[in-house]
């Protein structure tokens, strides 16, 4: 097979006789002959004085014009001629055989201006029609760049173009070369071998080594081509089957990344807003179905684009059904969606529930998940743990949301409870209005039994948090313990009088410990009894405090003393005062 190769752009002269056309101010253009014209032909603001037996002889369109005028200096108007006074005068030339150059730029007018005169072959050997295509079949179509600056011209001679096919040629030349084999494709110059190519790459012989062609070679050129022309590339190139999806993939965000400003930063504001719209609907609609051939990342800043430009609503639909397939690869940085214009809630934590909720759904419509899904589960759970840490800095965010997205995923997998800790820890900072019967629904999300020793010993200094909650917490990491014979999880004797508050006196397991009722919670106890009761709990929080500091210094922190304001995430990264004092 023929290699494709990524060359220079190709010309081709018309003629070899002096250019003897000239400007008379900026409307006239004349021939300077000896001989006097015979014709005006006006299109738009210029007027052309020329001859009518060279232009007559080879378009039968004139021919046609002329006879049907009776004036006796014979004036015509083409004002619909493809290409305007540009494309009129490439034809003129050719008809004088005066010189003309034809390129990628100007082929694709001087072709369409032909047609509207009517130039055959059957009207006269050797027309400029037939020359045309001789120059666009040998030499455009098989030139990856000229083909692409032809298709590119193309949008400026519609319908001509397109009823010409030399769009559908282009659309076939391009999506060819872009499906050949990497390993048969020599280049000059591209975008790629320019990235690839670095200062260091070795020498032999003075001669710089081969490189290997990437299957995305073709992906950045492309990026110079309008939306629409975008788009029925791609199509054609799919449609011939020889291309991963991965690598399709590739090239939507590169063009997206390229076209769409702020769209990498996911700050798109202001702009052409139905351009921008038009170019999100599209991409979305061009993503492959393959499940991991763009990454969750991208499709979620694709969303977060189709939110803020007001995109359709079945497009979004499908583009999140895309999202909740690979929701397991998102990060939080990818989650945090803004919210539009005028709403008081910093992140949009509605689009966030039906993500996860159509992630939810699969497992009970999609019969053929495997092991894969049980381990995305414990990826998500993870996901929207964080993310609620994030979303809980939020005053505006109202708690029955931070509730239903935090239950949609509380039976998924964990290995801690860590995190889902932070964010009701998070929360409570941010929100201090909540009555004690708001804390104790947060506090029932998490398990005291699954909490980290780091977790731990913040939770029983943290004064946010329900009495009965860090008696919990006290009790677990004693009963904890007690069945590892010590160890580093070393704890005071609880006194009767803490132990007096759990429910029933049964220790039971984790989750029934921490979804008692509201009378269990609280408990009837006198004043003189919480009284005691906190004093009791103050000592331990101390004792306990300063074991465990013990055992992880870097979780040292500003709570093993009496403030108790810091929340957990920052106990983590919070050095201790005695540190930070010279």
């Amino acid at each position: 097979m023929q290699e494709i190769y990524i060359e220079t752009m190709k010309f081709m002269k018309l003629g070899s006789k002096p250019d003897q056309f000239q400007n008379d101010g900026d409307n006239i253009r004349y021939v300077a002959t000896e001989l006097a014209t015979d014709l005006i032909i006006n299109v738009g603001d210029i007027k052309f004085y020329l001859h009518k037996f060279p232009l007559l002889s080879k378009s039968s369109h004139l021919q046609r014009l002329v006879g049907s005028v009776n004036e006796e200096k014979d004036e015509i108007r083409i004002d619909d001629i493809p290409g305007g006074p540009t494309a009129l005068e490439i034809c003129a030339k050719f008809c004088y055989g005066m010189v003309a150059t034809l390129n990628a730029y100007n082929v694709v007018a001087a072709r369409c201006a032909a047609e509207y005169l009517e130039m055959y072959e059957t009207f006269e050997k050797g027309n400029l029609i037939y020359k045309i295509d001789v120059f666009l079949s040998s030499s455009i179509f098989r030139s990856w760049k000229d083909s692409i600056i032809v298709l590119q011209t193309t949008r400026s001679h519609l319908p001509w173009s397109e009823e010409l096919k030399i769009v559908s040629h282009c659309l076939d030349s391009i999506a060819s070369k872009a499906s050949t084999d990497p390993s048969r494709v020599d280049w000059s110059y591209t975008y790629n071998r320019k990235k690839l190519l670095s200062e260091n790459d070795p020498l032999w012989n003075g001669v710089m080594k081969q490189q290997t062609v990437p299957q995305d070679w073709w992906v950045e050129e492309l990026c110079e081509l309008h939306i629409a022309l975008y788009r029925r590339v791609i199509s054609t190139i799919r449609a011939k089957g020889r291309v991963s999806a991965d690598v399709i993939g590739e090239a939507l965000q590169a063009y997206i990344t390229r076209r769409l400003p702020g769209f990498s930063k996911g700050t798109i504001r202001g702009g052409d807003t139905l351009k921008y719209r038009y170019l999100v609907e599209t991409i979305t609609e061009l993503l492959p179905m393959e499940i991991s051939s763009v990454p969750c990342s991208f499709l979620l800043k694709l969303l977060q684009a189709s939110l803020v430009l007001g995109c359709g609503e079945p497009g979004r639909r499908e583009l999140m059904q895309k999202i909740a397939q690979q929701l397991g690869e998102a990060t939080v940085a990818d989650f945090l969606i803004r919210s539009s214009n005028g709403e008081t809630a910093l992140y949009n934590i509605d689009i966030v529930y039906d993500l996860v909720e159509q992630f939810v759904m699969q497992e009970h419509t999609d019969c053929s998940l495997g092991p894969e899904f049980y381990a995305a589960k414990a990826n998500v759970a993870t996901l929207v743990d964080s993310y609620l840490a994030e979303a809980a800095r939020d005053s505006s965010l109202h708690m029955s949301r931070f509730l239903d997205l935090a239950t949609m995923v509380s039976s998924f997998p964990r290995q801690t409870h860590d995190r889902i800790y932070r964010a009701i820890d998070m929360y409570l900072k941010e929100h201090l209005e909540l009555s004690k019967s708001e804390k104790k629904k947060m506090c029932r999300l998490m398990d005291c039994r699954k909490l980290s020793g780091e977790a731990w010993a913040h939770a029983v200094q943290n004064e946010r948090l329900p009495l009965r909650v860090v008696m919990q917490v006290l009790f677990f990491e004693h009963s904890r313990a007690a069945a590892g014979g010590g160890g580093d999880h070393t704890m005071p004797d609880l006194p009767r009088s803490i132990r007096a508050l759990l429910p029933g006196g049964s220790y039971g397991s984790s989750r029934s410990a921490t979804t008692n009722t509201d009378d269990d919670w609280d408990g009837d106890r006198t004043s003189e009894e919480l009284k005691s009761l906190k004093v009791e709990l103050a000592s331990l929080r101390l004792k306990g405090g300063a074991q465990k500091a013990g055992a992880k210094k870097m979780w040292s922190n500003e709570n093993s003393s009496s403030d108790t304001s810091g929340s957990f995430e920052e106990s983590r990264c919070t050095p201790s005062r005695s540190r930070r004092r010279p």
